[in-house]
């Protein structure tokens, strides 16, 4: 069976008054490749980072590796879990290289510097993303779809077994979204590490994703595997538009009426 990464039971998450999630069970094992779909403002962010242990659950508990993540350091979450944020800000010039390695840092003592095996996983990652030519490039100059690259290959480098991401595709043109989410789903398939990411693009995670957890709003959640959540009728009550589920090559896709 399958490892159980992250185990939640009667989750509620709020944001002031509303609920964001109200009794939610979810359970994310090896292998899996997760989405969570919701309108903007519905609380995709902020139910990730309370996933992430970075907010508290206004109910219910959470646990990492079958502890509750209350009682881990953060030092002991960032060795199991990577959490790649929505945006990235960059106030003070580094190159490429030393920004990926930063992925490293849980694993590093006060004063440490990296090893020579920190720096080989380091440029492994920068070689898959096609970043190693820009290894010492400071990231300041990249343009936007460079830069989440970047964030995406400092993810790899802390080599957690749980993956969050919070809108990889952000800035990525056609073939880099396919490239990292192929990537992602190689993760899963291969290293039999768990992703759980934010999309805005309901095709993209019937194509991706095998487990779909949905924000309907007001608390209400679904989860469960991408064949029992990506339907049509539960599809147009997340966005409240009425859509055309088609039939192609590349498996089942929604366009809006």
């Amino acid at each position: 069976m399958p490892e159980q990464l992250l185990h939640c039971r009667g989750v509620d998450v709020r944001i002031g008054q509303v609920d964001v999630a109200r009794g939610l069970d979810l359970d994310i094992q090896a292998g899996q490749c997760w989405c969570l779909l919701g309108r903007n403002g519905s609380g995709k962010t902020t139910l990730l980072h309370t996933l992430a242990g970075l907010r508290a659950p206004a109910a219910g508990h959470i646990k990492l590796g079958g502890t509750p993540l209350q009682q881990l350091t953060r030092t002991h979450i960032a060795r199991r879990l990577g959490l790649l944020f929505q945006d990235n800000k960059d106030p003070f010039p580094a190159s490429v290289l030393e920004t990926v390695l930063q992925g490293r840092h849980p694993y590093l003592h006060n004063w440490q510097w990296e090893s020579a095996t920190d720096h080989d996983i380091a440029n492994r990652i920068l070689d898959r993303l096609g970043l190693r030519r820009f290894a010492q490039r400071n990231v300041q100059t990249l343009s936007g779809g460079e830069r989440q690259r970047v964030a995406i290959a400092t993810l790899l480098t802390q080599q957690t077994d749980l993956l969050f991401l919070d809108e990889p595709t952000n800035h990525l043109d056609l073939h880099h979204q396919l490239d990292i989410l192929d990537l992602l789903r190689d993760e899963c398939r291969d290293q039999h590490k768990a992703v759980f990411m934010v999309l805005h693009d309901i095709n993209l995670a019937a194509r991706y994703a095998d487990h779909v957890l949905l924000l309907l709003g007001d608390g209400e959640t679904r989860a469960g595997t991408a064949q029992e959540i990506l339907q049509t009728a539960l599809l147009e009550q997340l966005y409240g538009h009425r859509l055309i589920e088609l039939e192609t090559p590349a498996g089942t896709a929604w366009l809006p009426r």
